[in-house]
């Protein structure tokens, strides 16, 4: 074999192996394109259909029981990660101070009742006594007039007297005499005058004592009077007291955080313990704002817990969106005092409900880690 011929043949194993790698090349090629294709398809007909976060954590609107009146804690009947139920019976105070305080207060509606009952009795007694004083004033007015009269004759015998005298007609005896009975009349008509001021005193009197009890009943009845209502309010409120010493569950869930034990001195608004109701749980998904534009509430959301992996599968709802980003509420502003901002992908708190079915067979605590994604696709 000369020279020239085993050239030609490492030439044409040259162009051979070029053209192989050529094709291979471009079979990768279409591979590339094949799935290249195949993922926007599978994105275009599905995947775009859904957004998803793994920043998303179960919460719930945690009950603190607190208590409504101050009292020594003489009973603790739960303790932590105990199940009760809405109305169960939590705790007990001492109710020897609430209880007396209740007797005086129904002590004192009774007395009050009573009270106004009078009121309306009085109110008779002083409309008789106002008919009363003016028949005395009647009575004072006829003496007046009477008096007045013989006042008037009085004065008139003593006249003629006085003129028969000179003529020697009338003896100084009879003089005398006409003279003592005006006198005597003017003082009864002097009298008959007071007795009239009197009266007419005495009936201004009983009318402003009717008027002044009519003030306290007018307009009421023995129920409605203002201080049976007063008196009975404190008896409601002391009862209300009374029964407030029963310390019960609010709501329905798991008590967690106790911190009252047998014995201690609470105060009202006393922080006692908490329960959560893990029934009503649902979840703060933190969606990039870029992921928002086509969620809606009342879309479908899947949902799955760190707690019991890919095996339990949660099913929920979009349920609201929080009135801010998480930056807004922060305690540190994002922007510094210069008004600088530097510009981040925001998070927007997502609120979803959960199937209480789903939650009741397999139940969730508050601050777990869950994986959301929302199918967007329904409008």
């Amino acid at each position: 074999m000369t020279d020239q011929t085993f050239g030609a043949e490492l030439d044409n194993g040259a162009v051979v192996r070029s053209q192989q790698r050529k094709k291979w090349l471009f079979k990768l090629l279409w591979v590339v394109v094949a799935l290249g294709s195949a993922w926007l398809v599978y994105w275009w007909l599905y995947s775009s259909h859904f957004v998803s976060t793994d920043n998303a954590y179960t919460a719930v609107e945690i009950s603190q029981v607190t208590p409504s009146v101050e009292g020594t804690v003489k009973a603790v009947n739960v303790s932590d990660t105990q199940q009760v139920q809405e109305g169960d019976v939590l705790a007990l105070i001492d109710d020897a101070d609430t209880r007396l305080a209740l007797l005086a207060a129904q002590a004192e509606l009774g007395r009050a009742i009573r009270r106004v009952e009078g009121y309306f009795a009085n109110d008779q007694s002083l409309g008789a006594q106002v008919l009363a004083r003016e028949a005395e004033e009647q009575r004072a007015l006829a003496q007046l007039t009477a008096a007045q009269a013989d006042d008037g004759r009085a004065s008139i015998d003593l006249r003629r007297r006085r003129a028969l005298e000179k003529s020697g007609s009338v003896s100084g005896d009879e003089l005398t005499r006409a003279e003592n009975a005006a006198s005597a009349a003017s003082a009864n008509l002097a009298v008959a005058r007071a007795n009239l001021a009197l009266a007419r005193a005495n009936l201004e009197m009983a009318r402003g004592a009717k008027l002044m009890n009519q003030t306290l009943i007018a307009g009421t009845t023995v129920q409605d009077n203002p201080e049976v209502v007063f008196a009975r309010a404190k008896a409601e409120q002391a009862q209300f007291n009374q029964a407030r010493t029963t310390v019960r569950a609010p709501v329905s869930g798991v008590v967690a955080k106790r911190q009252v034990q047998v014995g201690q001195r609470v105060q009202a608004g006393t922080p006692m313990l908490s329960v959560v109701p893990v029934q009503l749980m649902h979840v703060n998904a933190n969606f990039k704002e870029v992921q928002l534009p086509k969620v809606k509430v009342g879309q479908k959301v899947e949902l799955i817990s760190d707690l019991y992996g890919d095996a339990v599968v949660f099913t929920g709802t979009v349920e609201g969106f929080a009135g801010g980003t998480g930056s807004a509420f922060a305690i540190i502003p994002a922007q510094n005092a210069t008004g600088n901002w530097i510009k981040v992908v925001q998070r927007v708190p997502v609120r979803i409900k959960l199937d209480p079915a789903e939650l009741k067979k397999n139940p969730l605590t508050v601050g777990l880690s869950m994986a959301v994604r929302i199918d967007v696709s329904a409008r």
